[in-house]
């Protein structure tokens, strides 16, 4: 299409101010802000906080100011670090607004000004050169050589040629492939010229409608935080019907009702796991701080949690599974292949050549990918060889067109007469402009052929000389040219992504690549990354399936291709329909509403946009893959340990009520007084959020399936054996409590204090065991906890001050005991746990392995 800038004047200044009142300015529209009170409520409605809160209250109204405080200055401060958290989170499409208003030059009035991309507006006419970013969706009405870096939209690591509209109206459409005549908002040009008319701006645009897919998606609730809400109903009532019956029994068949209200409230302090809230905290906490260190920002802490049980790993190809960079991988010249491994490799003289003649026909300083990456290889491995000419003159340049797929540049050697000509670009240019037999052709073909069906990039380079006089012309058919060789490019998979993905395998985790890459350069790095795909889907035939018929194709497909970001929108959402548990790595604005969607939204943080970090709930710091594995290693720890962790409160708790509730129901003295809860407190709750959280990870920890998402952290089996074990400590702690007051006839002082010892011992003793239920106490004493060490020592040293001093003695409602009386109570403590050693040897000698298989 002929065109004439100098015939076209753009719009006037107030056509311009009109179209900016009615469509708005060309940015997106903010985030929908909560203010920090909204932000506090939606926190405080939490279950983990609603039991803090509860619990802090009760001990107010109980008289403990000191724990009260404690409790109640700690929900202050974990609402104050995720409310920041929460604020973090809204920037999201605040960075996607900045990111799609760049300057613009624009033709105004007949003049080109230059002015703020969210000024640009519909009708605008705006003149594109090389390293301008896209302001606006729009359709070319003249280009020359124009090439766009679509990545940030469409995943294609490659820049896009493309050619102006042939004229008329003409419908925009989506982005990605070769030869379109429109460009998009927030694209890069990297070669060329252009001048385009604005269709569409803001909101309107292809990025615009990322950030509108962003603000549709919702965050989930995850398992352990509805499972948390269901425990904290049950507690409730269980507590509050268990203190209402134990103050009503005592005062009827006592007729004490003061004394009623007491055991009573030292039955609710009992019953009150206050631990689970601060557990849950706790260790999602530790658990972020645990990730950072190996290289990832935890932005949502819940998805600590769902990393665990995470079954699909959807990965984007550009930047992720490869470096997002241009690379010389082949060489092929005269029959000859040499794949190019590593710098200082011997390489003949005829690929030398290639080198030479390729870097001549690229510019010195480009932009295009594929030319810097052919001359940083050239200036790396030719260094001080006569193959650089870095004082020859550019005598005439044939750029690069539509129907001439090369691009030539003619050089002056400084040294001798006569001309150089260099050519590269498509195979079969080259080859036609060297007039190869027929033979030569097909032997070429055939190697270019080879060369792309492992995912390279390929080039053709040629070479002609012209004598002393000889008349340059516009036909570059009448150049001689000399068919040199062939040279293929590739960006290159990230060195830990193979190793890195046979991890995943082992852990029963499915890995899934989404690509806006072509088929052949998916497969092509699938192979080298050891990705196994029964079929490959492309966007096309993704648009042409019904959800019914994806449903029943995604459990076997682990290759998409030519996909545009909706796409991997759906394609998550349908994992995600078939019971999968979805985590999504990604780095660009086109990945950003899938990170938000999956169940666990792993951004790349060194390359990754803000757009993506700041819509995923994880982002990898160094932007290897390989820290995804050790990310999920971690929450499987994390998880374990919480498991652990619960049990423990469950079965601890168990002796602690039934000491508490059964000298009311068989008109015993009390066993247990308020101090006594406290004290072990002390026990448990660094235990709890400490010593379990510290534990190191099973040694079958990444050779297991994932969890399944659907068990309940308290599922019938945990709960089970968590009853048993504090079943065990209550049977041993009150027949040691019967007999003392009973068969000796002792104090009810003197039985307490023996009561007490056997159950401080035995809290020790379930520690102990709940480290591993996989592995005896004596065997996973090799893996070092030192929080374990200092809590059990420091609960041994309290033991012997209260059961030795006489103030504490008195304080505790205690009474001397002889030593071997108290090593006996220490000794059955300890042993209410041995059954279940038996079980964990019992349990490995039938699977015939040193360790119980499965948790």
């Amino acid at each position: 299409m002929d065109f004439d800038l100098a015939q076209v004047r753009g719009l006037s200044g107030a056509e311009a101010r009109q179209r900016l009142l009615v469509d708005g300015y060309n940015e997106l529209p903010a985030a929908k802000s909560r203010s920090g009170l909204a932000i506090v409520l939606e926190v405080i409605q939490e279950p983990m906080f609603l039991l803090l809160i509860a619990c802090g209250s009760l001990y107010l109204l109980l008289g403990d100011i000191q724990e009260a405080l404690m409790l109640l200055g700690f929900v202050f401060l974990v609402i104050g670090i995720t409310v920041f958290q929460e604020q973090k989170t809204e920037r999201a499409l605040e960075a996607l607004r900045d990111l799609s208003s760049p300057r613009a030059l624009v033709l105004r009035d007949g003049s080109q000004i230059r002015i703020p991309g969210r000024e640009v507006v519909k009708g605008d006419i705006i003149l594109l050169a090389e390293g301008d970013r896209v302001p606006a969706d729009a359709v070319l009405l003249w280009a020359l050589n124009l090439k766009v870096d679509e990545s940030l939209l469409t995943g294609e690591s490659l820049p896009v040629g493309k050619v102006a509209s042939s004229g008329g109206e003409v419908p925009l459409v989506r982005p990605g492939g070769e030869d379109l005549p429109f460009v998009y908002s927030g694209t890069l040009v990297v070669q060329g010229q252009g001048v385009a008319r604005v269709l569409a701006t803001g909101a309107a645009t292809e990025l615009g409608k990322i950030g509108k897919a962003l603000q549709t998606v919702e965050d989930e609730e995850t398992g352990l935080h509805r499972e948390t809400r269901r425990l904290v109903k049950v507690l409730a009532i269980s507590g509050l019907a268990l203190c209402v019956g134990a103050v009503i029994i005592y005062g009827l068949t006592r007729g004490d009702w003061l004394a009623g209200l007491l055991a009573g409230i030292t039955l609710a302090m009992a019953m009150v796991p206050e631990e689970f809230p601060v557990v849950l905290t706790v260790f999602l906490a530790l658990g972020a701080w645990r990730i950072s260190k190996q290289n990832a920002l935890t932005r949502r802490m819940p998805a600590i949690e769902t990393l665990g049980s995470a079954t699909v790993l959807c990965v984007d190809k550009t930047g992720t599974l490869t470096q997002n960079k241009m690379v010389v991988s082949q060489f092929y010249a005269n029959g000859q292949w040499l794949t190019w491994r590593a710098p200082g490799q011997e390489f003949g003289e005829a690929f030398h050549e290639i080198i030479e003649y390729s870097m001549l026909a690229s510019k010195k300083d480009p932009f295009d990918p594929m030319e810097r990456a052919l001359n940083e290889f050239g200036e790396l491995n030719l260094k001080g060889s006569e193959h650089l000419h870095p004082d020859w003159t550019l005598v005439k340049e044939y750029p690069l067109s539509r129907e001439f797929l090369a691009v030539t540049q003619v050089w002056q050697p400084r040294e001798r007469e006569g001309l150089v000509a260099a050519l590269k670009g498509a195979p079969e240019t080259v080859i036609d402009l060297c007039h190869l037999s027929e033979p030569e052709r097909q032997t070429i073909s055939a190697a270019t052929a080879e060369m792309a069906a492992r995912g390279l990039r390929v080039l053709g380079v040629a070479k002609a000389e012209l004598a002393n006089g000889q008349g340059l012309t516009d036909n570059r058919h009448d150049l001689e040219f000399e068919f040199v060789g062939l040279v293929g490019l590739a960006d290159p998979i990230r060195p830990s992504v193979p190793a890195a993905i046979e991890e995943c395998r082992t852990a029963g985790i499915r890995v899934v690549m989404i690509t806006g890459d072509y088929p052949g350069t998916a497969l092509s790095i699938a192979e080298q990354i050891g990705l196994e795909s029964p079929r490959v889907i492309t966007g096309p035939e993704l648009d042409a399936l019904s959800d019914e018929a994806l449903a029943e194709l995604i459990g076997e497909t682990n290759i998409f291709a030519r996909v545009v970001p909706e796409q991997k929108l759906r394609i998550v959402n349908a994992l995600k329909q078939a019971g999968e548990v979805v985590a999504m790595t990604g780095d660009g604005v086109n990945d950003a509403p899938a990170l938000k969607a999956a169940h666990i939204g792993v951004a790349m943080g060194g390359r990754g946009t803000d757009v993506a970090r700041e819509a995923s709930a994880i982002v990898l710091l160094d932007d290897d893959f390989s820290t995804i594995v050790s990310t999920v290693r971690q929450g499987r720890r994390i998880y374990d340990n919480l498991k652990k962790t619960i049990s423990y409160i469950f079965a601890i708790h168990v002796p602690i009520a039934g000491l508490s509730l059964i000298p009311i129901l068989l008109k015993w003295p009390l066993a247990l007084f308020p101090v006594h809860i406290v004290f072990l407190e002390l026990i448990i709750d660094p235990a709890c959020s400490i010593v379990f959280e510290a534990e190191p990870e099973e040694s079958n920890l990444m050779a297991r399936p994932p969890r399944d998402p659907r068990t309940r952290l308290l599922d019938w089996r945990t709960v089970g054996l968590s009853l048993l074990q504090g079943l065990g400590v209550l049977l041993i702690v009150t027949g040691v409590y019967r007999y003392m007051l009973v068969q000796r006839g002792l104090s009810a002082a003197e039985a307490r204090s023996a009561a007490f010892a056997a159950l401080i011992a035995a809290n020790l003793a379930l520690i102990l065991t709940n480290r591993s239920w996989h592995q005896t106490i004596i065997r996973r004493l090799r893996q070092p906890n030192r929080a374990l060490w200092w809590v059990v020592g420091g609960a041994a040293f309290l033991l012997f001050l209260v059961l030795w001093v006489p103030a504490l003695q008195t304080l505790f409602h205690l009474a001397p005991l002889n030593l071997a009386d108290q090593l006996i109570c220490v000794a059955l403590g300890l042993a209410s746990i041995l059954w279940f050693e038996g079980q964990k040897i019992w349990l490995a000698r039938r699977n015939g392995k040193g360790e119980v298989a499965g948790c």
